[in-house]
């Protein structure tokens, strides 16, 4: 509880650390005629660490940043983001595009190639067109502002029907360090890694591997308990950057932290922004024997369609959520459950118990309330045991907005 009073939200996004600067313009990449290229870039000394989609259909974009954030040794300090083609199962041409895209910009911002990255979002099989983005990087290094967190976070969605971006700071070493992020995300969200794509902002030097190992932690935490669909994309990409005054060993547990709230933020409003969603779904799971157990079995519950249909049709439909839990693949004794839907137990040690299951819906009528908060999430808990292990994920209810939208996804 201490750790989590240390970190005070603020305004910003991912230009709320010192430093760096971000701009989101419209370069045409999109019929839409809405912003759709942005650039993040950090100071000089900037350390960066990723994590990337684990599908054999990968982007070009996303070998691309993993092969020069080993090649650099994570010494990156841009990164390029276009939305609306998705670069992906484009053959040579993804690669090539990237590449060049990357020394256009390079050049641009006086850095060597391997220190731009490139993240791209949109329709699988679509290549970027080129010469509008190339036209486009002028007038996006030109927008570089230190209050350009907003700009950019609008310039990478594509079926998101909000902006996704956060800040915190907290007083270190008597300093104030801050931590800021911008994600997308709405449908095809299933990450084993990250989320869609994300980004986080740091103003404090920490040495690369302990950055990495902290990113690798916080995401496990995050965009990896997040499901809406359970569909994983070719071009999941989280990059954290860090720049600023180093600060001692003895502040790297409070610094994961915040690095973690920003994390988990940011993959709560993905989930909540799901592709057709009125709810966000939150369990958590405790008694597991260990943390990756919990989890495991917390996405699970979440991304069982039956559990997401029972939730928007507010039915307390308790069976559906023990059957999900029960096929996770975490060994438990069955006897030993107990469950709550919010306030509601359902079942105590194995066993079902008598509840209004009126008051249960109504509760859940209640969580769907249409609007953008964080704080109007279902919550399931399960307690399957006593061991230490506890985990939460995030998902969302399954609506038939969401097939309305995918079916018409690229017509």
């Amino acid at each position: 509880m201490a750790q989590s009073s240390s970190w005070s939200p603020i305004a910003g996004g991912v230009t709320a650390p010192s430093g760096f600067q971000a701009a989101g313009i419209t370069a045409g990449l999109k019929d839409s005629g809405k912003p759709d290229l942005a650039l993040v870039l950090a100071p000089q000394g900037a350390v960066c660490a990723g994590t990337f989609t684990t599908s054999e259909v990968r982007a070009a974009c996303v070998d691309l940043c993993a092969e020069r954030l080993q090649s650099s040794a994570g010494r990156c300090r841009a990164v390029l983001i276009n939305s609306g083609q998705a670069n992906a199962c484009t053959g040579d041409r993804g690669l090539i595009d990237s590449q060049r895209a990357t020394q256009v910009l390079a050049d641009r911002l006086g850095l060597s190639s391997d220190q731009v990255l490139i993240c791209s979002t949109g329709v699988i099989g679509v290549p970027i067109p080129m010469q509008l983005l190339l036209a486009g990087l002028d007038p996006l290094v030109e927008a570089l502002a230190v209050d350009g967190g907003s700009a950019a976070a609008g310039a990478i969605l594509t079926t998101d029907l909000v902006e996704k971006q956060i800040a915190f700071e907290a007083e270190m070493q008597g300093r104030v360090v801050r931590i800021g992020g911008m994600a997308k995300g709405s449908g095809m969200i299933h990450p084993d890694m990250a989320t869609m794509l994300g980004y986080l902002t740091c103003d404090a030097g920490v040495p690369m591997e302990v950055w990495q190992a902290m990113v690798r932690r916080a995401v496990q935490r995050s965009f990896n308990a997040i499901t809406v669909d359970g569909d994983t994309s070719t071009n999941d990409s989280f990059l954290a950057f860090a720049a600023g005054e180093p600060l001692s060993a003895d502040q790297f547990e409070l610094l994961e932290h915040g690095v973690t709230l920003v994390a988990q933020h940011l993959a709560r409003s993905i989930a909540r922004d799901g592709e057709g969603a009125t709810c966000l779904i939150e369990v958590l799971v405790e008694g597991a024997a260990s943390e990756s157990d919990a989890l495991q079995m917390a996405r699970t519950v979440c991304g069982s369609s039956l559990v997401k249909t029972a939730v928007h049709g507010r039915d307390p439909n308790w069976g559906r959520i023990v059957a999900a839990a029960g096929r996770s693949g975490v060994a438990f004794d069955a006897q030993l459950v107990s469950l709550w839907i919010g306030d509601h137990q359902l079942m105590q040690n194995g066993q079902p118990l008598g509840f209004d299951r009126a008051a249960a819906s109504t509760y859940l009528h209640d969580r769907a309330n249409g609007r953008y908060l964080q704080d109007d999430a279902v919550l399931i808990r399960l307690v399957i045991g006593s061991g230490p292990g506890e985990g939460r994920a995030w998902g969302c209810d399954l609506s038939d907005q969401y097939v309305r939208i995918n079916a018409d996804y690229t017509t």
